[in-house]
């Protein structure tokens, strides 16, 4: 087992790479920018249709009324995407563009977004155009559309296409007549695809992606599909990379789309059959985080003999009660480490296995409506899949699936972790009965308990004073950004260090964020700090911390759990970087 994780570790820096990707990072941020769109939609799903369970139904007009808000957030969310994609792109373009030929994204934004309505909107015959691809049907085509733009103001840029105006000219003036041509490109190219795939498929260029993608979505809902897909998630995380930045961006269209499919098959009064879609990923492969870790700190605190063992799952009960399970994952730990790439990797497995049986021989609905990440997983599945009497029925054979995967594991672990313990309290005993011996044979014994206290109290005293003279160094009001992948880890260092500066009385103010979110508000802040999910971005975010004059520094498992549990090593890890 060792010599295989050896073998794949020696493969990170190539999965690292492929996470690094631009263009699969755009789609990722891309998505992530959207979520309040595609989350606040769901609410009015929730209130329209979760009645009908319990016997109550709107009228077709009260209906309607609550649907509105629905079709036009979620109805659009692909144009939304499309501006949102190009956005998260231009930012990666321009870490290598020099200050004066930075893109300017609100006109790539602008340019996408028009793009994308020509692939995908038809004209009606009774007036207005149909908006059947504009939702969740027309994502691949807004990634299409995003790249193409992007790709042609770059090319413009570098090849200094452009309409040049007198120097007098007000800059945002000149900014407006720079952006006419490279505008002008994309809308013709992306209209002349257009005309073409009229001419000779005769639909529009977003149905046509779609008739070409629908094999391949099928395919990827089978039974070989979803093992592949979601076993990779724990794959990668295993080995220390963020499984989601490599496979999201691949299948986040169709997760999507599965969603609002499904939602259509049960207003049909038909059955929701697609399985993969963002609640599957979310609440069945990750329950509880990646490697369906739900369970684990429950059997860590209550099924193992170790002391640390005890303390790892009573600390991370709660984070990864709502889905944030790094403080299990780097504690234990559970990553990289031989004992549990079994369970770690099969687990999430099992689970989207059981999942489909579910749904393909039970006749379970399938995920019909988006709820926020944090959810905790059984109440997801519950919520998620329409409150049907299958989703009791699934949460609880999920968790003791988990359970029974993980416990022989476990056990395997804990009693080294045991056996260590013992050896060093065994130790720790004769020391401690060889000082008693020599302390009944001395008269000064008094004194030096005395002394003994003393000391430690001064001890303490110095810690106290060392702790605020390191920190009493940032003089100034310091703003620490911590950036994780959904800004929810981030948010346990983050405490962390506002608690810790409010008892020290140190001017320190942290924040937390997720990764593609934070071009527009990183210059607020003085200091940058990476959660380990988000570590392998060092390199391409310190172009952007640099340009701004910013602090930056980068986390491993272990020690960014261990700041997260002591605010005093969190101070002096934000010191440290001003040194």
């Amino acid at each position: 087992m060792n010599r295989l994780i050896a073998q794949i570790e020696k493969a990170k820096p190539f999965f690292e790479k492929i996470s690094r990707n631009i263009y699969l990072r755009a789609i990722r941020d891309g998505f992530i920018a959207a979520m309040p769109v595609i989350l606040f939609s769901s609410l009015f799903l929730l209130i329209a249709f979760v009645p009908n369970i319990f016997g109550f139904t709107w009228s077709k007009h009260m209906e309607g009324i609550l649907m509105k808000p629905y079709n036009y957030t979620m109805g659009l969310v692909a144009i939304l995407v499309a501006g949102t994609t190009a956005k998260s792109l231009t930012d990666s373009y321009n870490r290598k563009l020099k200050a004066n030929q930075q893109l300017n994204f609100i006109s790539i934004m602008l340019a996408a977004m028009c793009g994308f309505l020509l692939l995908s909107a038809e004209q009606a015959k009774e007036g207005g155009y149909l908006n059947a691809f504009m939702g969740t049907k027309g994502l691949l085509t807004a990634f299409l559309a995003a790249f193409i733009t992007v790709a042609v103001y770059n090319f413009c840029m570098k090849k200094n296409i452009t309409i040049k105006m007198p120097k007098e000219v007000p800059p945002n003036i000149s900014q407006v007549f720079k952006d006419i041509i490279p505008f002008s490109i994309v809308i013709l190219i992306l209209y002349g695809l257009d005309l073409l795939i009229h001419s000779f498929i005769h639909t529009t260029v977003a149905e046509a992606i779609l008739k070409l993608f629908e094999p391949l979505f099928t395919a990827a809902d089978g039974w070989i599909g979803i093992t592949i897909i979601f076993g990779a998630f724990a794959f990668f995380w295993f080995v220390g990379i963020h499984g989601p930045s490599i496979v999201e961006p691949a299948i986040a269209a169709i997760t999507y789309a599965n969603i609002e499919t499904n939602f259509k098959l049960i207003h049909a009064g038909m059955h929701a059959d697609k399985v993969i879609t963002s609640g599957t990923q979310m609440f069945i492969v990750t329950l509880g985080g990646t490697g369906a870790t739900l369970v684990v700190p429950f059997m860590f605190m209550w099924l193992t003999k170790s002391k640390r063992n005890k303390a790892i799952g009573r600390a991370s009960v709660v984070p990864t009660f709502f889905g944030v399970n790094e403080p299990i994952l780097f504690g234990a730990p559970l990553v990289l480490n031989p004992i549990f790439f079994i369970p770690f990797v099969f687990a999430p497995i099992a689970n989207v296995w059981i999942f489909k049986f579910f749904v393909d021989v039970l006749g379970m609905n399938s995920f019909s409506v988006n709820l926020p990440w944090t959810t905790p997983g059984p109440l997801g599945i519950i919520m998620g899949t329409g409150f049907g009497v299958w989703s009791f029925v699934l949460a609880a054979v999920l968790i003791f699936v988990d359970v029974t995967i993980y416990y022989p594991f476990l056990k395997v672990y804990d009693k080294g972790i045991y056996l260590e313990e013992q050896e060093n309290a065994d130790n720790a005993s004769t020391k401690a009965l060889e000082e008693k011996v020599k302390a009944n044979f001395d008269t000064t014994k008094a004194e030096q308990m005395m002394n003994n206290q003393q000391q430690a109290s001064a001890k303490l005293n110095e810690e106290r004073e060392a702790v605020a003279s390191n920190a009493s160094a940032i003089q100034e009001e310091t703003n620490v950004l911590v950036l994780c992948a959904g800004g929810g880890t981030s948010g346990l260092l983050a405490n962390a260090l506002n608690k810790a500066a409010a008892e020290y009385h140190q001017p320190i103010t942290a924040a937390a964020g997720s990764y593609g979110a934070h071009m527009d508000i990183m210059k607020d802040y003085q200091l940058v700090i990476l959660a380990p999910q988000v570590a392998s971005n060092y390199e391409d975010i310190k172009c952007d911390t640099d340009r701004l004059g910013i602090k930056l520094a980068k986390t491993q498992g272990v020690e960014y759990i261990n700041l997260t549990r002591n605010g005093k090593e969190a101070l002096e890890f934000v010191q440290k970087q001003f040194n």
